[in-house]
């Protein structure tokens, strides 16, 4: 017989805020806020800022008051820092257990049922060395599945302990009855509304609630929740699967009314695409162009255009080619134009392209030129070597007035010592 399962959530705490306080020691124990893109929302708080009632999500213009009344210190996103610090964490939880789901960029489940260790000993091995070697601070919660995995982290941090092991929900069932069903993984505002209107509003009615009924008010995934609530594991760990697609994607600084800067922008997203796919080492034989003013605006227009490679593609320029030529067609007069993106679909394994033997020489990926480029750029740091039809400017950037330095990925934003 295989032993039961027993899973482990291991989250870094407050991961966009830590990330920079990791650079800037000084802001521990200080209120700390992250924004979004254009710096428009809160997207992460530290505890401090938390304390201060500043809710996530908000605009950030509501907070300001906040902010400036308790010296709050404010970042725009740094996904390049924030991206490689996971990447990092991953690798160190990684080497106490083979057996992980990396199920976002500051969560992975692990499966301890088969180490040797006392899980609560190996939790806490796992947390002191990823700090030690990354300075993220993390949790852990230990139990016989995931959805109690997920509960007994956050119980983790309610209670500061760093850690906390959930053998069984009744162990518990005096906290679960203080807990709504908000708090509970996979179950958002519809499902909540749904309950109520059966009558369970904490977990601990619907840990006890028929699995059937469930299931008729919240379909299968409702009734594998009551089971793993119950301590029967449902959701076992999620093999990483190649990307069906890659976006890139993200709104300009400011509206645009002219088709160069949207040209610009439309080849450093193809640009960044098909690095994501030489990385990955796929290649895409579809590529989808859209270009959209604001939803909320006056004068509306959201459109899109594609084009299919007739041999498969991680070539720069042929995206660079083709994103070009559809953005072009997109682009109207009289619009204020807020975003464009780029697309790629039907990806497959690179090896697995079969080339055209008669393909005239220009039209063939270069596959030796494009790794020279990502060498040079993965050396030097991101766009030392850059196509020209990129634009050197790029007035059309995102606002991000209070970005941190990208200390771990670009040379010349490294940490110094004075």
């Amino acid at each position: 017989m295989s032993p039961k399962p027993l899973f482990a959530l291991a989250d870094c705490n407050n991961f966009y805020a830590s990330c920079e306080r990791l650079f800037q020691p000084a802001l521990n124990n200080k209120p700390v806020i992250v924004l979004s893109n254009n710096d428009g929302c809160v997207v992460a708080r530290s505890n401090e800022a938390k304390a201060l009632g500043i809710g996530m999500g908000i605009p950030f213009f509501k907070a300001r008051k906040l902010v400036q009344q308790h010296g709050v210190k404010v970042f725009s996103s740094n996904y390049a820092l924030y991206g490689d610090m996971s990447r990092r964490v991953m690798s160190v939880l990684g080497s106490f257990c083979p057996d992980m789901e990396i199920y976002s960029i500051d969560e992975a489940f692990l499966q301890l049922n088969r180490m040797p260790q006392p899980p609560m000993e190996l939790a806490l091995k796992m947390r002191q060395r990823v700090h030690k070697w990354t300075g993220i601070p993390i949790s852990i919660g230990i139990a016989p599945t995931k959805v109690l995995a997920k509960l007994a982290n956050n119980i983790a941090k309610k209670q500061k302990t760093g850690q906390f092991l959930i053998r069984d929900a009744i162990d518990i069932r005096d906290q679960l009855r203080q807990l709504p069903v908000t708090d509970l993984w996979g179950i958002g505002k519809r499902s909540t509304a749904r309950l109520a209107a059966i009558n369970i509003h904490t977990i601990d009615h619907l840990r006890q609630a028929d699995p059937d009924l469930i299931r008729r008010h919240l379909s299968i995934v409702g009734e594998r929740i009551v089971h793993e609530l119950n301590g029967i594991s449902h959701l076992d760990l999620e093999e990483i699967q190649p990307n069906k697609q890659i976006l890139c994607s993200k709104s300009f600084g400011h509206r645009i009314t002219t088709l160069p800067p949207i040209l610009e922008a439309v080849s450093n997203y193809a640009a960044r695409a098909a690095e994501k796919l030489r990385t990955q080492g796929l290649a895409t034989s579809h590529l989808r162009v859209f270009l959209q003013t604001g939803v909320h605006d006056a004068n509306v227009y959201l459109n899109s255009l594609s084009h299919s490679f007739l041999i498969p593609t991680a070539d720069t320029r042929h995206l660079l080619h083709a994103a070009k030529r559809l953005a072009q067609q997109l682009f109207v007069e009289g619009y204020r134009y807020q975003k464009v993106g780029v697309m790629l679909l039907d990806l497959i394994d690179r090896r697995l392209v079969q080339e055209d033997l008669f393909l005239p020489q220009e039209q063939k990926d270069k596959p030796k030129l494009m790794h020279a480029i990502d060498n040079i750029n993965k050396r030097l740091g991101r766009d030392e070597l850059f196509f020209a039809a990129q634009g050197v400017q790029r007035p059309w950037r995102m606002i991000s007035d209070h970005r941190s330095p990208r200390y771990t990925t670009c040379w010349s934003e490294l940490a110094t010592v004075t």
